[in-house]
């Protein structure tokens, strides 16, 4: 099973849907609450290029990116072989 690691806000709705994304394909992730611990946000800032929007998905240390970018991938067909990875 693929290591995802999830940067979110739990306020946001972004993070929602690319959560019920995840979870209607069976996965689980790590989440890094970047309101609740505000270093997290640098962290995931750093991670990310600099972007500072959430959420931040990393899917086996790759950054794929906000919820738009995962549910693009689901789209066009390459969510699927990386969460097999």
């Amino acid at each position: 099973m693929a290591k995802i690691e999830l940067y979110a806000d739990p306020f946001c709705p972004y993070c929602a849907k690319a959560k019920r994304l995840l979870t209607a394909k069976g996965q689980t992730w790590e989440e890094f609450d970047v309101m609740a611990k505000p270093a997290l946000r640098a962290e995931m800032r750093a991670r990310s290029g600099g972007k500072n929007s959430v959420p931040q998905v990393f899917i086996n240390g790759t950054l794929i990116g906000g919820c738009d970018d995962l549910h693009a991938l689901e789209a066009k067909g390459g969510l699927d072989p990386l969460l097999a990875a």
